[in-house]
């Protein structure tokens, strides 16, 4: 029988890849010019009726164009706001739409680069979509496979993506631990090698909180409170103040929340909170942020000063001049430590979990493989070798590993 062409799809919050195994090694599709890895984003061009996506997309954005931008689009995915219906390019689309047509473009590139046509898909996925809620996590496999036959592959199947990251990880005797930190979710997989390379997978486990959580928490302790997070808004009804609601500026620090607060509602509410605040410039700047459609490129910002300050970059900070010039948020390795520290404790807790369902001790691992961009943050590295304190921590292959894993395991995904 003939095996399905299948094309092999890294498909994540903040960035996607895709690949085939070529004569028994990984080959990754350069699916923009030079780039093997493609931003999760896409923009919807309003003069051209037109969608771009990755870096495109990005670009747009950055330059000002007219159109809509939208990233972390993953994160819908189990939720009942990945069917909400928006207008966009001049249609009627909800986010199963707008995923689908992301996938589209994938597999068109994945299929002109290499001349082939690609029939099935295998998709990496999390252990767990929402560790919170079995019927959410279970949903959002269904929805993202309705996606892809939109997108126009007639079959999908899954794999969870520490395995797949396992898949191309370099063989070594002993017992090891994936940590996949990635855009949306930490996945934990425990592992035994043989010598021979043979692997046996002991456990899996998953939670929902990654890099873009990161992100969030960043944004709404260090830049949220420029725009007036915190402040006190005058009762229009009789005397006192209160503090500013936090909905609107945890919406505003969320990537997948931000266009939902360009609609009229949003704004005037924006409109309505500077009328009576306290701190009238810092809840302006929050209407100019609505009204010029900034949310993305304050979020860009927040990413930037995150990666800084993890790099000991003598500037740190989040420049904030995109909002108003001359303005940035102070951040440091040990500021952004503080805020983070929750969240890297609950990787931690997770993680040690993990060894304890495979029934490992910590002080046994070996190796632990770091994947995902958020796994080369200082203080989840740290967090690792101080559970693992035996364990090498390997992240050669962080930004791939998934990819690479899911393109070796495409020549036999629907044996």
């Amino acid at each position: 029988m003939t095996q399905p062409r299948t094309l092999g799809i890294d498909f994540g919050t903040s960035n996607s890849a895709a690949g085939v195994a070529v004569g028994g090694t990984p080959f990754l599709v350069p699916l923009e010019p030079g780039e093997t890895t493609l931003p999760t984003a896409v923009f919807f061009d309003s003069n051209r009726r037109s969608l771009r996506i990755g870096r495109s997309a990005t670009r747009a954005l950055i330059d000002g164009e007219e159109g809509r931008f939208m990233r972390a689009l993953k994160s819908l995915l189990g939720t009942s706001l990945l069917h909400e219906k928006r207008r966009l390019g001049g249609e009627l689309l909800d986010f199963t739409d707008i995923i689908a047509r992301f996938l589209a473009e994938v597999k068109r590139r994945a299929e002109d680069t290499t001349r082939m046509e690609f029939t099935h898909a295998l998709s990496g996925r999390p252990v767990r979509f929402h560790s919170a809620d079995a019927a959410r996590n279970a949903q959002a496999e269904v929805d993202l496979r309705t996606c892809y036959i939109k997108a126009g592959f007639q079959d999908v199947t899954f794999m969870n993506e520490p395995e797949a990251a396992l898949r191309a990880a370099r063989p070594r005797a002993g017992l090891g631990l994936i940590v996949d930190i990635g855009g949306g979710t930490s996945d934990f997989t425990c592992f035994h090698q043989n010598a021979e390379g043979k692997t046996e997978i002991l456990s899996s486990h998953g939670l929902r909180l990654g890099g873009t959580d990161f992100d969030r928490q960043l944004s709404i302790d260090h830049a949220m409170p420029l725009l007036g997070r915190g402040s006190d808004i005058r009762n229009s009804f009789g005397g006192g103040t209160l503090p500013a609601p936090n909905r609107i500026f945890n919406d505003l620090a969320t990537w997948q929340m931000i266009p939902f607060l360009y609609s009229a509602e949003g704004r005037r509410t924006a409109q309505d909170l500077a009328k009576h605040a306290v701190e009238p410039d810092k809840l302006n700047l929050l209407v100019d942020v609505l009204e010029d459609e900034l949310g993305h490129d304050l979020a860009f910002a927040v990413e930037k000063g995150k990666i800084r300050a993890n790099g000991s970059d003598s500037h740190t900070g989040i420049d904030l001049a995109v909002l108003r010039r001359g303005l940035s948020a102070p951040l440091d390795q040990q500021k952004m430590g503080r805020t983070l520290a929750p969240m890297v404790a609950d990787i931690r807790s997770h993680a040690a979990e993990t060894l304890c369902a495979a029934s490992v001790s910590p002080s046994d691992i070996t190796r632990c493989v770091m994947v995902g961009g958020s796994g080369l943050l200082g203080d989840v590295r740290a967090a690792l070798s101080s559970l693992c304190p035996a364990a090498d921590l390997e992240d050669e292959r962080a930004m791939t590993a998934v990819a690479d894993g899911l393109a070796l395991a495409s020549e036999t995904a629907f044996d």
